[in-house]
Order: C-alpha cells, then structure tokens, then sequence
C-alpha cells in the first residue's frame, strides 16, 4: 500500500512507463516531500500514485480496510471507508457528493475504463452509496450547479488529528506539471488554513463513523 500509518515516504507505484518517467516519479516524490500541506498525486481513477509525509500524518488515525484506505484509492476512501467522515468534516455534504459529481462527470467520459466500472459496481452493491448516486447526487447537483464537479479551489472541513489544527479547512489545489499530466496524473495538494474556533457543542461519543442507515442529503457546499 502506499500508505503506511506512521512510516516511511512511499516509493512511486510501478507504473508502466519508460525508465525518464520513472526516475521522474522518483525526484517527484522527493520534491512532494517538501511540501508542508497533505499532498498526492492520483491517476484518473483516483489510485494513489505518489503521497507525502503531511498526508500520511492526516489520516494516521483511520483503521485497516481492504479496499478503502486513503493511501490506496482515494475515492474509494471517501465513499466506503467508515472513519473517513473522522478526518473529513461534514463528509457527506462536502466530500461524498462532489466527488461523487467529479466521479459521474468522469464516467460520462470514459465509461469504458475497467477502473471506473470497478468503481461503479461497487456503488452499485452498496445500497447507501448507490442512493446517493442515483438519487441523491442529481437532487444535490440541482441545488449547487455543475461547478461541484470541479475540485481545484473548493474549500473543505478538515479534523486533523493534530492538535495544531484541529477542526479546520482546506482549500484544494490541484497543480499538475505537464510530465505528470502526460503520465495520466494529477496532483492535488490540502491546503490547510488556521484552526476554526467554533462555539462549544455538545460533544459526542465515540468515533463520526459512517451512519448505517443512510445518506442523508444535501446542503450546499462553501468555496
């Protein structure tokens, strides 16, 4: 797996390019490093390429998951994993549905692709999850217009494990250099803002887990 809860930077995934590309991914990954903000690099099916180690520190605290981790697929993390809605705040709303939209768009365009039809059949035999993608993403994609599908620049909840943070946000960045636009990736880099210092609730108990139940939809989201 590319991401290990508290261990090293991972090495670039092998991919299937020349010896240049790989050497490339390999000075890449040590250029991601330097970055201070939680950073990948995922392929049009949102597999993990490349992480860093801000990334990996974000979501250290989430459980073992065959299919789901962060560090894996990063879609497949936000819809499936039951502590993602631990480190994404307000995750149904602000995470699920737009990248579910970004996820739909992609579809329309490259249906054939294996990658997204694995992806969509797991939707499918997931009856919260397919819902939300039958259903409830048109509803949501109505009340917010199509600019939901577009990622870069969208302002997110973060709960960063970190005390430092804390309940915060991000902002999205996506800035993909041309040889990694060529290899079929794009870089998407958390952009983490100031602590938010909300009034007090009533806390909960126990972890933000996933409901069982349902999806409950929509509320549109900021940025």
């Amino acid at each position: 797996m590319a991401h290990q809860a508290g261990g090293q930077r991972p090495a670039p995934r092998a991919v299937p390019v020349r010896s240049e590309a790989q050497a490339y991914l390999r000075d890449y990954t040590t250029f991601l490093e330097a970055v201070p903000f939680p950073s990948l690099v995922v392929d049009h099916t949102w597999d993990v390429v490349l992480t860093n180690s801000a990334f990996t520190s974000l979501f250290r605290g989430v459980g073992p998951h065959p299919t789901a981790m962060p560090g894996d697929n990063f879609l497949r993390f936000v819809l499936f994993h039951p502590d993602a809605g631990t480190v994404l705040g307000e995750h149904e709303s602000r995470w699920c549905l737009p990248m579910l939209a970004h996820f739909a768009a992609t579809v329309e365009r490259s249906g054939h692709d294996h990658g997204l039809q694995a992806i969509l059949q797991d939707i499918a035999e997931d009856p919260i999850m397919e819902a939300a993608y039958r259903q409830g993403l048109p509803h949501w994609l109505r009340a917010v217009g199509e600019t939901a599908v577009v990622s870069d620049g969208s302002v997110r909840p973060l709960l960063h494990p970190d005390p430092r943070w804390g309940a915060t946000e991000c902002r999205i960045i996506e800035e993909t250099p041309a040889t990694l636009q060529g290899l079929g990736y794009t870089r998407l880099t958390l952009v983490l803002r100031e602590a938010r210092r909300p009034a007090p609730v009533r806390r909960r108990t126990g972890r933000a887990r996933r409901p069982a139940g349902h999806l409950s939809v929509v509320s549109a989201p900021e940025g």
